[in-house]
Order: structure tokens, then C-alpha cells, then sequence
């Protein structure tokens, strides 16, 4: 995981935004977002991860990290946010629909070793 942070970091098209309690700053959840420029759309940010511990939810901490990551992507440009979440994930998606996100599409995913 360090790793991977440290790359995402170093690469200026993202950000990871970490949530803390305030009494002992253990941390309690953190979002990455990104953005990419695509020939199908308009400049838009996504979100790459949305995490939140599961005693620490419906707390506020998951609507706090979202709403960091829209200011993020309103800065860099993008006109729109979009996440993915696996479609067994019904208690995120009612999360994202709360915060004003729609169901655009359902579609398969593909991946490939190199």
C-alpha cells in the first residue's frame, strides 16, 4: 500500500484525501481521486476509492471525504465525477445516490495480466 501511494502521489493528476478522529487522529477513511483526459467526454475527475472503516459509517466521514474530493475536482477543471462501484455494493450506492450521484450505466469490467 505504500507503494501504491507513493506512486499515486507522485503523479500530478490525483489525490488521496485521508479522514481522521479528531480526538486521536487514527485514521478513519480516505478517498483517491483522479483525473484523465478522454476523447469521449468532457474533462471530468473519478473516483478511484472511497473507503470508510465499517464501525465509523453513516458518521459523516464518507460525506466529508466526498465532498473534499468534488472541491479537488472543481479545481483541476473537471465538469463532472464519476464512480464505479461493484454492483453488490447497494448500501455505497445509496451513499453516492444521497450525495446527488445518478446510475448512468451497468457494464462489464475486463482486466488482463501484464
Amino acid at each position: 500500500m505504500v507503494q501504491r501511494l507513493r506512486r499515486v502521489l507522485r503523479e500530478k493528476r490525483g489525490v488521496c484525501f485521508v479522514a481522521t478522529k479528531q480526538v486521536d487522529n487514527e485514521i478513519v477513511g480516505w478517498v483517491h481521486i483522479s483525473t484523465s483526459p478522454l476523447l469521449e467526454v468532457e474533462f471530468r475527475a473519478e473516483i478511484n476509492g472511497l473507503v470508510v472503516d465499517e464501525h465509523m459509517r453513516s458518521q459523516g466521514a464518507g460525506a466529508l471525504l466526498l465532498d473534499a474530493a468534488e472541491k479537488w475536482a472543481r479545481r483541476a477543471g473537471a465538469k463532472s465525477m464519476s464512480v464505479r462501484s461493484n454492483v453488490l455494493r447497494e448500501r455505497a450506492h445509496s451513499f453516492y445516490e444521497r450525495n446527488g450521484y445518478e446510475h448512468c450505466k451497468t457494464q462489464k469490467a475486463f482486466r488482463k495480466e501484464l
